[in-house]
């Protein structure tokens, strides 16, 4: 059995992934509650309340596992992610490591996440999950978080190849500085989706940055300064009423670049299977243009659970068994792992 560290931002997690059976058990802590006083997240005090709440989330593994009975290796993220909170989760995970005397794994955040929307299938049939999965090779993924808009290609050795990132803010990031000139708190993204589906996408063209559709990297911050000089064209009174407005036609607008580039990279190459990850990947708008995308296409479409979608240790335990650049150490070399600040995924 694999236990899992995560730290990388503002959730304590800790999961136990059992290769023959599935996720055994998962804990996240939030800090939102926390973060939402000051509008986003604060470096330092994340880092406080992972030296908070590790220990006890680490004290409930403990327990299911009646002394760690039966983990046979630890799994942690080592970045891309805040440096502090990073530092907490690896420090226990070495610790951990060597206490046991079992290997340890340094887990790519972003590989996690490449990989997740096939935490499902393995659960569903975890015997046949070698065969499924190499029916669904090549892989397009698309990433699409408050930090990172990837698309990828999973190929049928499992090695993954970066095809576009973002050339400005990320997808996540414009929903949540949109949300943040629209003086409507934090996190943003999902405010903006509430807000969003009793509006009209149509009401205000707001530009999709697209470039050529040759090209697939993504650009976001041209909306954002698009949406704030309409605001400032607009009085308070106005803007409050035509708030639904704005954030459905701002989201259609984040959605529409989304798909257009994911399109484009359909029409490039062969894909057996689309997926979907990161925490953006919880708005249902995103949800439905990649359905009808995949539809279109006729290939299969992997999502990623809505508790995988964010910061979570489920999917960094499933990366170490699933994926062959996972970092793997002896536990006395554990000392040796160090925190990766890169946002690459390899």
């Amino acid at each position: 059995m694999i236990l899992a560290i995560e730290t990388s931002c503002d959730e304590t997690a800790a999961a136990l992934f059992d290769p023959a059976r599935g996720l055994a058990h998962e804990w996240v802590y939030s800090q939102i509650a926390l973060h939402g006083r000051y509008g986003g997240v604060v470096p330092d005090l994340a880092t406080r309340e992972h030296l908070r709440t590790i220990a006890p989330l680490l004290e409930r593994a403990r327990d299911v596992t009646n002394n760690f009975n039966g983990v046979t290796q630890i799994a942690v993220t080592h970045g891309p992610g805040l440096a502090g909170c990073l530092a907490i989760g690896v420090a226990a995970a070495k610790a951990l490591a060597l206490a046991l005397g079992v290997p340890l794994a340094g887990i790519n955040h972003l590989r996690g996440h490449a990989f997740s929307p096939f935490i499902a299938l393995h659960a569903s049939a975890p015997e046949q999950f070698a065969g499924n999965l190499a029916a669904l090779l090549p892989h397009l993924g698309l990433i699409v978080s408050g930090g990172n808009t990837i698309l990828f290609r999973i190929d049928r050795d499992r090695g993954i190849t970066i095809l576009s990132t973002t050339r400005d803010d990320a997808a996540g990031e414009a929903l949540d500085k949109g949300a943040k000139l629209l003086g409507l708190g934090y996190p943003g993204g999902p405010l903006v989706e509430k807000l969003a589906a009793t509006g009209k996408p149509d009401t205000f063209d707001f530009p999709r940055g697209m470039g050529p559709r040759s090209d697939l990297d993504f650009s976001f911050s041209g909306l954002k300064t698009a949406l704030r000089y309409t605001l400032e064209k607009m009085s308070p009174a106005e803007i409050a009423a035509r708030t639904p407005d704005l954030c459905a036609s701002y989201q259609q607008a984040v959605v529409d670049a989304l798909v257009r580039k994911t399109t484009g990279a359909l029409s490039q190459a062969r894909y057996a299977s689309l997926g979907l990850s990161g925490g953006v990947a919880n708005n249902r708008t995103l949800r439905s243009a990649l359905e009808r995308l995949a539809k279109n296409h006729r290939v299969p479409l992997l999502m990623a659970e809505p508790r995988h979608t964010g910061d979570n240790a489920a999917m960094i335990a499933f990366a170490a068994w699933v994926d062959p650049a996972a970092m793997s150490f002896a536990s006395v070399g554990a000392p040796s792992l160090q925190i990766e600040p890169g946002l690459e995924l390899a």
